[in-house]
Order: C-alpha cells, then structure tokens, then sequence
C-alpha cells in the first residue's frame, strides 16, 4: 500500500501528525505538500495527490483542508477517483466497504488529531465489499463519464 497525501495550510498541521503515525506504522507514503503553514489554494494540492492516485502511483490518497468540502470536491473531478470527506470512523468504514473510496478528505479544523488518526486507520484497514456494490460503482461511472 502507497498513499499520497497532500493539504492546505489550515490542514498541514494535521497531515505532519498523520505522516508521523503512517511512518510508525511503517506504510509508505509520499508527502505531496505544502511544506508550510503560509497560505496557499486547496485545489493545486487536491489536483497533484488525486492525478496522482489516479494515475496509478498511489493506492490511496489522504487530503486535508479546513473543512475536508473543497479537498472533496476538487478531488471528485478528476477520472477514476471516488473521494469522501469522513468525519466519523462508522463514515471511514462504509465508504471503503460500499464505495471503494480511494480518497480520503478531512477537515484539520472539523476534528482533532486522536479523531483523525482512528479514522485514517479504520479506512486504510477496510477492504471494498464488493458484490452489488460494484454495479452502483459502475452506474456512477456510466452516468458521470467519471
């Protein structure tokens, strides 16, 4: 498993303490930026982790903005990605189980760190279910031209 992960400045804080549990749990990942707290537009960081997920590079993708909305939103643009904001485990859980969700967006001022960490690893740790699933998947798909 490789994930890339990218956020704004109201979401770096959280993504360097999500880059330090990935790294204690020994799974690969890339930091895609920013690299500071200065401010700076969500959807170049949205775009870049998504491409990248999409294209084949990363399984997964981790995004984190203020809120999670406009890392999500910028995200599902793009082919091939289904991303979902999560601010509950129950939410983590269900989204990789019914969607193949391979985009994870979070809100660095929505929850905190202990919330975030738990949700992070219930997603990374749930496989797609699969069966019925895959046909509404695929309707998505047929219907979007995503």
């Amino acid at each position: 498993m490789k994930v890339a992960i990218g956020a704004d400045h109201a979401g770096y804080l959280l993504k360097e303490a999500i880059k330090r549990h990935l790294a204690k749990g020994d799974i690969p990942f890339s930091d895609i930026g920013t690299f500071k707290m200065d401010s700076v537009n969500y959807p170049e960081y949205g775009y870049k982790v998504s491409v990248s997920v999409a294209s084949g590079g990363y399984d997964f993708g981790i995004l984190i903005c203020g809120t999670g909305i406009g890392m999500c939103i910028t995200a599902n643009k793009i082919k091939g990605i289904r991303a979902v904001q999560a601010y509950t485990v129950e939410q983590a859980k269900l989204s990789r189980l019914h969607n193949d969700a391979n985009i994870l967006c979070l809100g660095g001022r929505i929850i905190n760190e202990e919330e975030a960490i738990s949700i992070v690893d219930t997603w990374l740790n749930t496989s797609f279910e699969g069966g019925r699933h895959v046909t509404r998947l695929k309707l998505i798909s047929q219907l979007t031209g995503l």
